[in-house]
């Protein structure tokens, strides 16, 4: 397969990183929730077709500051774009350690690599939940 017109299933992090070359993507949308405080899951329908009890937890999107997030915080400011970086520190002495940080922190990590992927023919698109907008 010549790697156009895939789709990939998993963390966009790993895919990215392990699947997708460099300067090789013309339009990128990006629409996860951000910070919606939900936990969603995948549901499974009996042979039937109705409604299975059956689930399993697809991935959390709750956020809370963490050794991990302080981690990614530290690389991207010591080893991040300088632009990027000084926003993080700017938005870490705006808004602190909290859970809307730790969200921005897991959002710039994944928007470093996706840049590493645009084409110089590049169209972006990127959609932000009213949950992370409207963050108080």
């Amino acid at each position: 397969m010549d790697g156009k017109n895939k789709l990939y299933f998993g963390d966009n992090l790993k895919i990215l990183r392990e699947y997708v070359p460099e300067a090789s993507v013309d339009l990128i949308y990006l629409d996860p929730p951000f910070n919606s405080s939900a936990t969603y899951n995948v549901l499974f329908k009996e042979k039937s077709g109705e409604e299975s009890a059956a689930q399993i937890t697809a991935f959390e999107d709750t956020w809370q500051w963490s050794q991990e997030a302080e981690a990614v915080y530290r690389e991207t400011v010591e080893r991040g774009p300088r632009k990027l970086a000084d926003l993080m520190q700017a938005l870490l002495a705006f808004l602190g350690r909290n859970d809307m940080m730790n969200c921005l922190m897991v959002v710039a990590k994944r928007l470093i690599e996706l840049r590493r992927r645009l084409a110089q023919t590049m169209h972006g698109l990127r959609l932000c939940s009213c949950a992370a907008c409207a963050h108080r």
